[in-house]
């Protein structure tokens, strides 16, 4: 049998023209390799993406703020996604999401220094002399942080596909970003759930899980969760489905589709879940299934978390909240009874 040889996308030329041109500050030239080099990548097979990915990041850094530098990250990411190290990617990303959410908090900081706390909607099309002129007499730097606040949203999907692939790259960079993604969602105009909730994932965390109703104590290992629908899943299958506590253990297709390391699909499974606990703080409170993992408080160094019985029936669609993550919970031992009562003596239950 002939095989024919696939034509090359012509990827690896257009990357080679467009770092030439970065590098030599050639505007013009700069702006048509960028194109060429988006319409390869748009024709590359994943193995070519595997290559351009570092590359097309590593020009980040020589991008000015207000041209294409989210497209050219969006193109990194999509590399990542068919297979480029997100770690030798991760670096110049997360460096530029870093500094455009820094830079949309400024806005925002400018914004209600001059006189109104009521914030303008995130549209491009808003900007003009106006609001500029609110913001400091720079213009150039003006129009940066009208930018950020703008389109800080566009970063999302080069940073999830950094952080989704990697361990490693989320436990060297995800808690220096958390508290500026958080407090830019908090301000309710733009949605950045799905970013801070990645950088909010714990990877290789002990956690201290006290049952009230039965007075007993474990120490779990969790990992890789995007939210508390997840971890409430595999945390009763790690100890009803485990013989540890009574219940109900959840169904085998609720914990797949909750940690299986094979990427899911994204399409809504139909699975359900069923809640076996009420998830609550040492003090009381509750922990929502909403949240992260994240949000189990620290007690004494110590992520520490008490479960009871649940108040009322939930049911919830198992699919996992990040379709690339995969869950992990692990006992690793069950606590001795003097260990027990010292933890529930920390708490409200004790």
């Amino acid at each position: 049998m002939i095989f024919k040889r696939k034509k090359s996308s012509g990827l690896a030329d257009a990357l080679t023209e467009l770092e030439q041109s970065v590098a030599a500050r050639d505007g013009d030239r700069t702006e048509r390799a960028f194109g060429a080099a988006i319409h390869a990548l748009q024709q590359a097979e994943a193995a070519e993406c595997v290559a351009a990915g570092p590359r097309l990041a590593g020009l980040l850094p020589q991008f000015p703020p207000v041209g294409p530098k989210a497209m050219l990250a969006v193109a990194a990411g999509f590399c990542v996604e068919q297979g480029a190290d997100p770690a030798a990617c991760a670096e110049p990303i997360l460096a530029a999401v870093r500094d455009e959410l820094a830079a949309a908090l400024e806005f925002v900081a400018r914004w209600r220094a001059a006189g109104s706390d009521e914030l303008p909607e995130p549209d491009e099309e808003s900007i003009d002399d106006a609001l500029l002129a609110r913001l400091g007499d720079d213009q150039y730097e003006a129009l940066r942080l009208a930018l950020a606040w703008c389109t800080v949203e566009r970063w999302q999907a080069p940073a999830l596909a950094v952080l989704g692939r990697s361990a490693e790259v989320r436990r060297r960079y995800a808690a220096a970003l958390l508290p500026a993604s958080r407090e830019l969602e908090a301000l309710e105009g733009h949605d950045l759930k799905c970013l801070t909730s990645m950088l909010a994932v714990l990877d290789d965390e002990p956690v201290l899980v006290l049952h009230r109703p039965t007075g007993t104590g474990y120490l779990v290992r969790i990992g890789g969760m995007g939210d508390n629908f997840q971890l409430h899943t595999l945390l009763a299958h790690v100890l009803i489905g485990g013989g540890h506590l009574p219940g109900t253990a959840p169904s085998a297709d609720s914990v797949r589709l909750a940690a299986d390391p094979a990427p899911a699909d994204g399409s809504r499974s139909g699975v359900v879940a069923t809640g076996a606990f009420e998830l609550l703080a040492p003090d009381g409170s509750r922990i929502w299934n909403e949240g992260t993992p994240d949000d189990i408080p620290v007690v004494d160094g110590h992520r520490l978390l008490v479960l009871d019985d649940p108040g009322y029936a939930r049911s919830w669609n198992a699919d996992r909240f990040f379709p690339m993550l995969p869950g992990r919970a692990e006992l690793v031992r069950v606590l001795t009874a003097d260990e027990t009562r010292t933890w529930f003596a920390r708490t409200t239950t004790g």
